[in-house]
């Protein structure tokens, strides 16, 4: 049994969380709701006032780059 759980993200979370995949563009997110929202479901901390993913947050994009694709489409 798996304990991943499948995370109903909008589109501007889902661009959010794949900011964060690089540090140099973590400075560049100025939407502080977004991150916010992101660590309140566990997906990102913010440590000395950067945010970066968490593993479960690496999980979570990974597992949502096909729904990333559909949107895209």
């Amino acid at each position: 049994m798996s304990n991943d759980v499948d995370f109903d993200l909008s589109p501007e979370q889902w661009e959010a969380l794949r900011a964060l995949r690089k540090p140099a563009s973590s400075s560049r997110l100025s939407k502080a709701y977004l991150i916010e929202s992101l660590v309140k479901l566990g997906l990102v901390v913010v440590s000395d006032g950067v945010p970066a993913m968490t593993p479960n947050g690496r999980k979570v994009l990974v597992r949502g780059s096909c729904r990333l694709l559909d949107l895209a489409a």
